[in-house]
């Protein structure tokens, strides 16, 4: 079914008539005959000028102007009556919640194993209770705190570190500077390490 616009338009084309011309003619501003033929109801004047335009135009084009005015004022109540389209509501189904675990899971994985391989790349932690650098016993408990799964050595000796990363370990002083070095080592065979030098005044 045709509607006014493609009636006007083709009947238009069909006489080989140019909107410009027939703008000038009947004095009608074009971009309103431009909105009829491309049924730009939103373009149209307001009543009553948008009817005598295509009571006008029809005329021009050597149709029935009332007949016209009947198509046009059909075609315009149809639109108006068409109901807006809903708007979409996302809502779960069990595919998208499938689909949006399934990402999550990815997700959470993914991280995980950056944060590993960060970790991983990694000095371990190392924190150590030096005591006052000036002592006045030949013996030293040295304690500190690393990773637990790393490796402690006190002046290359090994100490032993529990699940808590806890290590502590006896150390003979010798009279005058004694240099101290603690090393934490990671399984990927990065070091941290932390070095005092303490004096035993007999």
């Amino acid at each position: 079914m045709f509607s006014t616009a493609d009636l006007l338009k083709n009947t238009r084309l069909d006489k080989d008539f140019n909107l410009q011309e027939i703008s000038h003619q009947l004095k009608i501003p074009l971009k309103y005959l431009q909105a009829i033929e491309e049924d730009d109801f939103a373009s149209f004047p307001k009543e009553p000028y948008c009817s005598l335009i295509i009571k006008d135009y029809a005329q021009f084009l050597k149709l029935d102007g009332s007949e016209i005015l009947k198509l046009f004022n059909r075609d315009y109540n149809t639109l108006k009556s068409k109901p807006e389209p809903k708007k979409r509501v996302f809502s779960f189904t069990p595919q998208s919640t499938f689909i949006f675990l399934s990402l999550l899971s990815l997700l959470v994985f993914s991280s995980y194993l950056i944060f590993e391989y960060i970790k991983f790349q990694k000095p371990p932690r190392l924190t150590v209770n030096w005591p006052d650098q000036s002592l006045s016993q030949p013996q030293l408990y040295l304690s500190g705190t690393t990773d637990p799964e790393s490796t402690v050595r006190i002046n290359k000796n090994l100490t032993i570190v529990d699940i808590n990363g806890n290590f502590s370990q006896k150390i003979d002083l010798n009279p005058g500077e004694n240099q101290i070095t603690v090393e934490a080592e990671s399984p990927s065979g990065k070091i941290n390490s932390s070095q005092e030098t303490l004096v035993y005044n007999q």
